[in-house]
């Protein structure tokens, strides 16, 4: 009797490719599909020759191809077309057979496919994998979410091919119900613009206000490596000052200044505001790359109102300390808000999450992993009912020293005005939400005087609403709706 593959995958561009034959080297047979046939006979033919992959043509084929309970991995472009393959794939399978999804789909369309699929009497896995093209070959971060039923048949496959830490832990176990997942993987991408963006405004300071070459700064993140910063970004980013072009200049001097994304950002800040979370680093690190990409309005604008970035006055090898100190400080703010997010949202959707574990799924093998996590899981192992990670004693003592070194960073961004709308809003994130009373007082009466929106006071229990007739002229009236 022919052997039965342990899973199917659709969609065999670079990550579907580099995931079979990860899956496979840990001595899984996979069965392949693609929409392109030619691609599948190229990867049989080709990469995948000799090994446990069988090569279909048709849909149809692939199914037959899979051991029960049938497991099919899709890799394809998020949106309609994994909508569409759905209802194709339905028909084919019996009851009790899973879909995975593992491309960026958004978490309300995995909470909407979960049920429709589970409807038809089968399961579904949404599942986030970071870790690029690399990391699909050699061990991703997964992030899976959907039926709980289906999780026993896909762990043995699922940790395999996961990325390890230290202690041989996978870097992938449940997250949870429906959209869980991919909202966690989507968060991730979130923190992913912040660490990003943070990086990029130390490299400007270094730039612009501190005259650094780029040999220099490579040697700077080099030896910032070795510190709490040790993280992939910062591993890629030492290498990526040092590389040159073929005329011998540095390349990334020749990169044009235009940022591109894909969406995820975009949808976690959306998803916080959703759900009311200050997010604010994470927005303006999206905001940013829109920033970026007015290219043209920006030289103009430059032009407009020209000015020169004064010559730095400063010790030099203290600021670049600071710097360093200002990127580990807002990375703490990024992450904090983060995990912010996705304990509201938990509490919406009634996910069950464990923030230590993501926080393990995330050491190894996805874009952000870093040394830094292992503090996250430890800070949550500790206490699972954290409400932010500020309020951990390694956190609140760690950010409290490196706040004055945080404040003569965003001061010198400010005085000399080389942009750095992540590290600041950060700042101004920690003194709103250690700052124990805002002025949101005024603005709560200046709903009031408008529109009747009603207010609580300090000297009445929480819950209780007043108006009132600010200018003798209005009705007793009031709005019932207090967030309006």
């Amino acid at each position: 009797m022919e052997k039965k593959a342990d899973i199917g995958l659709i969609g065999l561009a670079v990550m579907g490719e580099n995931l079979v034959m990860n899956m496979e080297s840990k001595g899984f047979t996979v069965a392949v599909f693609n929409r392109t046939t030619s691609k599948v006979d190229d990867f049989v033919n080709g990469r995948a020759k000799g090994k446990n992959v069988i090569g279909c043509r048709s849909l149809e084929e692939l199914v037959a191809a899979l051991a029960k309970p049938r497991k099919v991995f899709m890799m394809i472009k998020a949106g309609n077309a994994v909508d569409e393959m759905i209802d194709r794939l339905l028909p084919l399978l019996e009851d009790g057979d899973i879909l995975i999804d593992g491309g960026n789909s958004h978490f309300p369309d995995t909470i909407r496919r979960t049920e429709y699929v589970e409807s038809k009497g089968k399961l579904y896995i949404g599942t986030g994998v970071s870790g690029g093209e690399e990391g699909a070959l050699l061990g991703p971060s997964m992030m899976p979410g959907g039926s709980p039923a289906a999780w026993p048949f896909v762990k043995p496959i699922f940790q395999s091919i996961s990325a390890k830490v230290e202690d041989g832990s996978p870097c992938c176990d449940w997250v949870g119900e429906n959209g869980a997942g991919h909202f966690v993987k989507m968060v991730h991408n979130g923190i992913e613009y912040g660490d990003m963006q943070l990086i990029c405004e130390s490299y400007q300071l270094m730039k612009d206000l501190l005259g650094m070459s780029y040999e220099e700064m490579h040697e700077t993140f080099k030896k910032w490596n070795e510190t709490e910063l040790d993280s992939y970004l910062i591993e890629i980013t030492r290498d990526i000052l040092a590389y040159k072009d073929a005329d011998g200049a540095p390349l990334l001097e020749k990169i044009l200044d235009t940022a591109g994304q894909k969406g995820t950002g975009k949808w976690t800040g959306i998803a916080a505001l959703d759900e009311g979370v200050p997010l604010t680093l994470i927005g303006e690190a999206v905001f940013a790359r829109c920033l970026s990409a007015m290219k043209e309005e920006r030289v103009e604008a430059a032009k407009t109102f020209a000015r020169t970035i004064p010559a730095f006055e400063g010790d030099k090898a203290e600021m670049i300390e600071n710097i360093r100190k200002a990127l580990f400080a807002s990375k703490i703010i990024s992450y904090a808000q983060g995990y912010t997010l996705m304990r509201t949202a938990a509490a919406h959707y009634g996910w069950n999450l464990n923030y230590g574990g993501i926080a393990l799924m995330w050491r190894g093998g996805c874009i952000i992993r870093s040394v830094f996590l292992g503090k996250i899981k430890e800070a949550y192992e500790k206490d699972p009912e954290l409400k932010n990670l500020l309020l951990d004693p390694y956190f609140k003592e760690t950010i409290e020293a490196l706040v004055p070194a945080w404040r003569k960073v965003a001061s010198a961004a400010l005085s000399y005005g080389v942009p750095a709308p992540a590290m600041t809003s950060a700042l101004s994130y920690f003194d709103g939400y250690t700052t124990d009373r805002l002025p949101a007082n005024l603005l709560q009466a200046q709903r009031d005087y408008f529109g009747a929106h009603t207010y609580e006071r300090t000297d009445a229990e929480r819950g209780e609403f007043f108006h009132t007739n600010w200018t003798g002229h209005g009705g007793n009236t009031s709005a019932t709706t207090y967030n309006a």
